[in-house]
């Protein structure tokens, strides 16, 4: 894949981390990348990555990602891993440099996805219905999405919605903030609405 030069350009308002340097890959400065999909293509399509080195914090933003590099060019290593060479980067040592660093890359060059198809990224935030009494009934809001090895799985923190869409999680009785763990498979997920920031489910409202 071509990429662009090495630049400092201020951050898009897009980044989304999307994977993590794992280490150097042979010595000639590619970079072995874990990404945090089993769909690497946001990785694969980027044409420029951002990095944020691990004792940076993420709660400070973007605009404190370290740099962008273009990526010269990448590809699926393993099954489980991206391998890149990029801008700059020519050996091993460099490499290295940028070992246990978060990478980012702008939602707009991930590739558009099909029917039925979503980017996780997409689904976190989302409020999520499921239902009581055969009645549509709010149960939280999507804070995260795992994989179980079969297909994804959602992670609805509880709550309840307050005011113009303020979201208020519920505790339980040591103040931690509860989930319920819900199969992202039609079966049980039923509409899903971007737009909207909606997904509609049967997931029982006592589960």
């Amino acid at each position: 894949m071509a990429g662009r030069a090495s630049g400092t350009e201020s951050a898009p308002d897009d980044l989304v981390e999307v994977g993590r340097v794992v280490g150097p890959h042979g010595v000639r400065g590619w970079l072995k990348v874990q990404p945090y999909s089993t769909d690497a293509q946001a990785l694969l399509r980027a044409p420029s990555w951002w990095f944020k080195t691990p004792d940076s914090g993420l709660d400070t933003g973007v605009s404190s990602l370290a740099r962008a590099i273009g990526v010269r060019a990448s590809r699926l290593h393993g099954g489980r891993f991206v391998v890149a060479q990029l801008e700059g980067i020519a050996d091993r040592d460099a490499a290295e440099g940028l070992q246990g660093c978060t990478v980012w890359a702008s939602r707009a060059a991930f590739p558009e996805t099909g029917a039925d198809e979503y980017y996780w990224v997409d689904l976190i935030g989302c409020d999520f219905y499921g239902e009581s009494g055969g009645m549509p009934c709010f149960l939280g809001r999507v804070d995260e999405v795992l994989d179980n090895g079969a297909h994804a799985v959602l992670r609805v923190a509880r709550g309840t919605l307050e005011g113009q869409g303020g979201f208020q999680p519920a505790l339980d009785a040591r103040g931690r903030a509860v989930h319920t763990f819900v199969p992202f498979v039609q079966a049980h997920v039923h509409r899903v609405d971007l737009a909207a920031r909606r997904m509609d489910s049967d997931w029982p409202d006592d589960f």
